[in-house]
């Protein structure tokens, strides 16, 4: 059985193994209505993630770590209040991300090697 993602993003048409196959970026965003359940979603996110605007995680993750993180964020939210969604972006998306400014300050350390 296929997990959800492979129907919703279609792996993108490589000539060849497309590069890093078995991680993914994926840019998480969420918009949570009550502050507890709030803190508690961040949390689970930081374990996974760097978080790069408050309510926004980049996040590299093979698809079973993926899945993993998907269902404990979906028992944390309630969905008639809040939103959760992932995007999914294979190697050569990634690579063509665009950032600008700062990020925001987290208690983690982080380093990004070009």
């Amino acid at each position: 059985m296929n997990p959800w993602w492979y129907e919703a993003f279609p792996a993108a048409p490589y000539a060849h193994k497309p590069p890093a196959q078995d991680r993914m970026l994926i840019v998480l965003a969420y918009d949570i209505a009550d502050p507890k359940r709030l803190a508690r979603v961040a949390k689970a996110c930081e374990d996974y993630g760097v978080r790069v605007q408050y309510s926004i995680f980049e996040c590299h993750l093979d698809p079973d770590t993926f899945e993993t993180l998907w269902l404990t964020l979906l028992d944390l939210i309630d969905p008639e209040q809040d939103r959760l969604v992932a995007y999914r972006l294979d190697a050569h998306a990634a690579r063509q991300t665009l950032t600008a400014g700062t990020m925001v300050c987290t208690d983690r350390v982080v380093c990004y090697l070009i």
